[in-house]
């Protein structure tokens, strides 16, 4: 094999070698969102509707805003469809 089809191919299998690992790094990712810094993990209060299931649920933040959800898809997301701020049912930050 000549010397410049060699290193044609060299490249090319480096260059495929290195796409294949970086494409395949993000499988590991479960949302690619940005870093987390701090999780509140406490209780939520789950509206049921009248057919049995959870459909919206709502939690206070620890500033006082009070975050309404809906369920979400099967790997627990789900959206926020509304914040109430300075919601005067929540506690401050301090208050809990």
């Amino acid at each position: 094999m000549p010397r410049n089809t060699r290193t044609v191919a060299a490249v090319c299998l480096t260059v495929l070698a290195v796409l294949a690992a970086t494409g395949c790094s993000r499988f590991g990712e479960e949302y690619n969102d940005a870093p987390v810094s701090e999780k509140d993990d406490t209780s939520a209060e789950i509206y049921s509707m009248p057919d049995g299931f959870a459909n919206v649920a709502s939690k206070c933040d620890r500033h006082g805003n009070r975050i309404y959800t809906t369920r979400g898809d099967s790997n627990g997301g789900g959206k926020a469809v509304a914040v109430v701020p300075q919601d005067p049912t929540c506690a401050k930050a301090g208050g809990r």
